[in-house]
């Protein structure tokens, strides 16, 4: 009798504990493959034209926890020196300290504080550190489909287009003959861990 209760407790103590690593196995972790993503941006300049560029440089991480999204996370980070509008001159003075001053702050990051589920994909609210400036910031990132590829490797994608104003941020002054509202767009894939 005390040898079947025993096994019993036994039983279901094991049951919990593979319960809980399950749990734990339910979020997968994700490594942004810099090859299959960009970081985009355009802007107004005197309201005639728009100056697109990229940044080179970047990298990051995400957690997907589908059965808790809450649970999820996104973060990046981006060389302010690596951006790039294909002219060395006008590169070169958005690096400077009129612009990004990438000497002194040579990274731009971003930091998710809250996932909420929503058709498409999820929104996603954060903190954006740019020129030594913290703002929490709001958008959707659409996607989430999975492919295996090359064979073996799982991953899934993710994209995003929303506006930052220069303004919250001290980038560059006002009335330089460029617009307040920088459009941003990020796409990336992610290779699971």
């Amino acid at each position: 009798m005390c040898k079947a209760i025993y096994g019993i407790v036994c039983t279901a103590i094991l049951s919990l504990v593979i319960g809980f690593a399950d749990n734990a196995r339910a979020a997968d972790d994700y490594t942004i493959d810099p090859m299959h993503s960009g970081i985009g941006f355009k802007i107004s300049h005197i309201g005639l034209s728009w100056i697109q560029g990229r940044f080179n440089s970047f990298s990051g991480d995400f957690t997907l926890d589908p059965d808790n999204p809450a649970n999820s996370s996104f973060s990046m980070s981006i060389k302010t020196d690596s951006i790039d509008t294909n002219n060395k001159g006008r590169d070169n003075h958005l690096r400077s300290p009129d612009f990004f001053n990438a000497k002194q702050f040579p990274v731009v990051s971003f930091k998710s504080t809250a996932i909420k589920p929503i058709d498409g994909g999820y929104e996603v609210t954060g903190d954006l550190t740019l020129h030594g400036v913290t703002k929490s910031i709001s958008f959707a990132l659409k996607g989430g489909a999975k492919a295996e590829f090359p064979k073996g490797k799982l991953r899934t994608g993710f994209t995003a287009e929303f506006p930052v104003k220069r303004d919250d941020f001290g980038v560059g002054k006002p009335g330089n003959g460029l617009g307040d509202e920088v459009f941003a767009t990020v796409s990336f894939e992610g290779v699971k861990k």
